[in-house]
């Protein structure tokens, strides 16, 4: 059923439905399986461009539920649009068919995700888009819940709604990663970043980071915490950077803040603990209760967990996913870096490297893995590469993947909550 739109200006770009970022994305080339895939006209290509501009308004905020993007279009002229704003509101094929009303009849909806059928906090999108009389329906990728994975494509179908599927899927499903790795099981979508020089250093000798990378890559990161429900450093970078951790963009919520602080030395007046938004401080359940009864009166909230090794990142990844987080953005340093890579939690890496030395006194990127043999190394798959302003992004994922599980519910509760998040 799928389609994926083959033109290589088009379909290979990396905008990774990121289409409201102001910077250029890397591309990569494109891959012998796509070159042979159908191609969707240049018109739906445009609106469903436009629906994914739409979706992205909601990157952040939708938790339970995934971003998502709809453009109504008559006559070649666009007739309403609209995105799921979060907080149990109208999905985005209600906005956009309520502001049509009447003109909706005829008309093709461009929808970055597939219209849910059944019944949850609002009723079904299928049934509005029928009573609407739409005549047809281009679909971004299908819901990645197996429970109603489909559903809406035969709904239509059956109601004689012309059903076209997999227009910009890659980047469709992007939108939705973190939804997707939440709702399939794998926890919270975990995405390291990090900035170094071409050595590989993330600070100076004496601990000084200001600046490693230019001003584009930072307003580009700035866009990265806007998509994700929290931030995580380690009390090592809130020690020598002091940061806000807070998202810079006009009208964007932030993130919480999550601070790994085993032995709870983050100072009560941090900009971290005093910035906008909510901060979570993650000490060890044997951390003074002095320190702890400090941050609190400062207002962080303090969690009791012990966050060391591969079950220590489960546990995190669960107390995270049950407070709505789907996307985690991990922005060191190099201890926190090495921690997650080594339990295998990371879904997505993203490196700014700024063309400068600092040489061997620096501090590393990343701490020691354990590994023995240059051979043993974890390895990673190229996603895109290219330049961010005076500096280069690298992006890319584990090439095995073998996520650690996150601790979950008991069956029974998992059903239930799969049905609620679904979209």
């Amino acid at each position: 059923m799928s389609v994926r739109a083959g033109r290589k200006s088009r379909a290979t770009s990396l905008r990774r439905a990121r289409s409201s970022e102001p910077h250029a994305r890397p591309k990569r080339e494109m891959r012998n399986d796509e070159r042979d895939q159908c191609e969707f006209p240049l018109d739906d290509e445009r609106w469903m461009r436009e629906a994914l501009s739409e979706a992205a308004r909601g990157l952040g905020r939708t938790s339970p539920n995934p971003a998502v993007g709809c453009v109504i279009v008559k006559g070649g002229r666009e007739v309403a649009r609209g995105f799921y704003a979060g907080s149990a509101g109208p999905h985005a094929e209600a906005v956009a068919l309520a502001a049509a009303g009447t003109r909706a009849k005829g008309a093709t909806a461009y929808v970055t995700l597939e219209p849910h059928a059944h019944q949850s906090r609002t009723p079904p999108c299928t049934d509005a888009l029928i009573a609407a009389r739409i005549a047809r329906v281009v679909i971004g990728c299908m819901d990645p819940n197996e429970l109603v994975r489909g559903r809406g494509v035969r709904q239509l179908h059956d109601a004689g709604i012309d059903v076209a599927c997999g227009l910009f899927e890659r980047e469709c499903s992007e939108m939705i990663r973190g939804f997707r790795s939440v709702i399939t099981g794998q926890g919270p979508f975990v995405h390291l970043k990090l900035a170094a020089t071409l050595d590989g250093r993330i600070a100076a000798q004496g601990g000084d980071s200001k600046w490693i990378s230019g001003e584009q890559s930072r307003a580009l990161v700035q866009h990265m915490r806007a998509r994700s429900e929290a931030v995580l450093v380690g009390i090592g970078t809130v020690l020598a950077d002091d940061p806000r951790l807070t998202c810079r963009i006009a009208g964007a919520a932030s993130p919480l803040r999550v601070v790994l602080d085993p032995e709870l030395r983050t100072p009560a007046r941090a900009k971290v603990v005093s910035g906008r938004g909510k901060v979570l401080v993650v000490g060890s359940p044997r951390a003074s209760a002095a320190r702890r009864r400090r941050l609190e009166n400062a207002g962080a909230e303090v969690a009791a967990l012990d966050s060391r090794g591969p079950g220590g990142w489960r546990r995190l990844l669960a107390l995270l996913e049950a407070r709505g987080v789907m996307e985690l953005l991990v922005e060191g340093g190099g201890a926190v870096a090495a921690s997650a890579l080594k339990a295998r939690v990371v879904d997505r890496v993203s490196i700014f490297y700024n063309p400068r030395f600092i040489g061997g006194d620096g501090v590393a990127m990343i701490t020691g893995l354990g590994t023995r043999r240059a051979a043993d190394g974890l390895r990673l798959r190229t996603l895109a590469f290219g330049p961010v302003g005076d500096d280069l992004l690298w992006e890319g994922e584990p090439a095995l993947r073998p996520k650690a599980e996150p601790a979950r519910p008991s069956k029974e509760k998992e059903r239930g909550t799969k049905r609620e998040r679904s979209k």
